[in-house]
């Protein structure tokens, strides 16, 4: 399986070329006539597409359980860390074979943004699939494809009788599309995510049509700056210098020159 980490391109098998998703969709490359026919991670992508984890009363308790039951059927560890009452974070780990390392952590969010289903051509819970392939689902790119990505690319390598040095965390947290103030937030913060060693770790991304990815690093940390600009008032009939706007324009011209070097 390939995919972007925010699962905008899905490829399910085979050597097909990766399907671009439109804003409301998600095809699997193996498309089929009939469910017999659908690959199980399709099936399993649809199943998870159905539970209404929906703002702003998601039901976490079916996610939850989604993921207690695919942990059994991978053969993987599964522990539940409620965060604050009625918020789960779900953790599903592959061992690995040296535990002194530091692991590697696969997160993703289980939480959707609102429907307002009046626009929507598809109920967006049924994630209905049409004769292309063409999955319409709320959440099917932010972000539960990324999900059952981690959990296909997973499955496949144990099937294929992989083992590796560090263990595999994935984590599957609830609380994001508002904040993460009852989810992350507070899982970072307690003894269970400190046990989880982790060393590198892989969130949401951008997608990309090739098999490259795009990697952003301390993204989701904020930097804050109010700017104060003082001087002498403007009048219509004259060019007054050292007015304050003069001066902020000096700041936002160096942010925009700072943005670009980060750009570069």
């Amino acid at each position: 399986m390939v995919g972007a980490l925010c699962g905008c391109w899905f490829r399910l098998g085979g050597a097909r070329p990766l399907i671009p998703l439109g804003p409301l969709t998600t095809r699997s490359a193996m498309t089929s006539k009939g469910p017999e026919e659908e690959h199980p991670s399709v099936t399993l992508f649809r199943q998870y597409l159905r539970i209404r984890t929906v703002q702003p009363k998601p039901d976490y308790g079916a996610a939850v359980a989604f993921f207690e039951e695919t942990a059994r059927q991978l053969g993987l560890g599964c522990q539940k860390v409620e965060v604050a009452p009625g918020y789960v974070v779900t953790v599903l780990t592959w061992p690995g074979t040296n535990p002194t390392l530091s692991s590697i952590l696969l997160n993703s969010h289980t939480d959707v943004v609102p429907v307002f289903k009046e626009h929507w051509s598809h109920d967006p819970f049924e994630a209905f699939k049409d004769s292309e392939g063409y999955i319409y689902a709320r959440g099917a790119q932010d972000m539960k494809c990324v999900s059952i990505q981690y959990l296909e690319a997973v499955r496949r390598l144990k099937v294929e009788g992989h083992r590796f040095p560090r263990t595999i965390h994935m984590t599957f947290v609830p609380d994001e599309e508002v904040g993460g103030h009852q989810g992350m937030e507070l899982f970072v913060q307690r003894p269970e995510f400190h046990a989880l060693r982790a060393g590198f770790a892989l969130d949401e991304g951008i997608a990309n049509p090739t098999d490259a990815f795009t990697v952003f690093y301390s993204e989701r940390s904020p930097w804050w700056v109010r700017v104060t600009s003082t001087g002498r008032p403007g009048h219509a009939s004259r060019f007054m210098e050292d007015t304050a706007a003069e001066k902020l324009h000096k700041v936002v011209n160096s942010i925009l020159a700072f943005r670009e070097k980060e750009w570069q």
